[in-house]
């Protein structure tokens, strides 16, 4: 079974004929009740990170539940598809980018199963591999790229997305992290798939960002959005070969992943 973590906008993915799951977990119940559907040839578990209505802002979205509901329940690897912010004029609102690399500026936010013994996860590379090339194979993907993960949820100053760029960074977004290292704690194949709704407010001049603007963009572009998934999705092999996203080989764990 696939996932699919949908973010900002992105609260549904299937019609009528999904059935819905509900799952609690050793760390409360997820974001919202789990549908899943057929997308091809796929079993596909749709999970929206902020609940059905929103209810969860960036940093109080249950990642450790949700991550851990969608483990138990099948799955093995996901997309998570997200908004977010650029920090390079070489992406306007619209560009649709798989990013490669991963900056983690939040702070307090539970981000790991492992509290006790001692138990270390290869991160360097961030994401699946496998699942990265499903996409970047398709027609107007920009290949590669670092996000910039902060806490949220109010959005950058004019000097913050300054740094940021300076440091080479190329998306700023909010929900990242802790997402793709508790998939790979939990040995779950996980690759980003961004949608830029805004130029960051030290990239360009003007108001600034604004949450009614990038809401807005974000549904100008659901249909095609969703459609990119759609199709990542088919080109996603029946059978899971990737061994990039399984660290704990060889690794005596304090308690059975789901």
């Amino acid at each position: 079974m696939l996932g699919v973590i949908g973010g900002s906008g992105f609260y549904s993915f299937f019609g009528s004929d999904a059935r819905t799951v509900n799952l609690d977990t050793p760390y409360g119940p997820p974001s919202a009740p789990i549908t899943v559907g057929v997308v091809g040839e796929h079993e596909v578990a749709f999970l929206p990170r902020h609940g059905a209505k929103h209810e969860f802002s960036p940093h109080t979205v249950p990642y450790r539940a949700n991550m851990w509901a969608l483990r138990a329940l099948g799955v093995r690897r996901v997309f998570g598809p997200c908004a977010v912010g650029s920090l390079t004029p070489d992406l306007g609102p619209g560009a649709m980018v798989v990013p490669d690399q991963l900056v983690d500026r939040t702070r307090g936010r539970e981000d790991t199963y492992f509290d006790s013994g001692g138990i270390h996860v290869e991160f360097a590379d961030p994401y699946c591999p496998t699942l990265r090339a499903a996409v970047t194979g398709l027609p107007s993907v920009v290949d590669g790229g670092t996000m910039v993960v902060v806490q949220g949820p109010r959005f950058s100053t004019r000097a913050e997305s300054q740094w940021f760029a300076q440091q080479g960074f190329t998306l700023v977004n909010m929900t990242g992290y802790p997402e793709a290292v508790l998939a790979r704690e939990l040995e779950m194949c996980y690759a980003a798939i961004a949608l830029v709704t805004d130029v960051d407010a030290g990239v360009a001049v003007g108001s600034g960002v604004r949450a009614v603007d990038v809401f807005a963009e974000f549904q100008r572009n659901l249909v095609p959005f969703k459609k990119l998934v759609h199709e990542a999705i088919d080109q996603v092999a029946s059978e899971r070969a990737c061994t990039h996203c399984l660290p704990h080989e060889g690794v005596e764990l304090p308690f059975d992943l789901p």
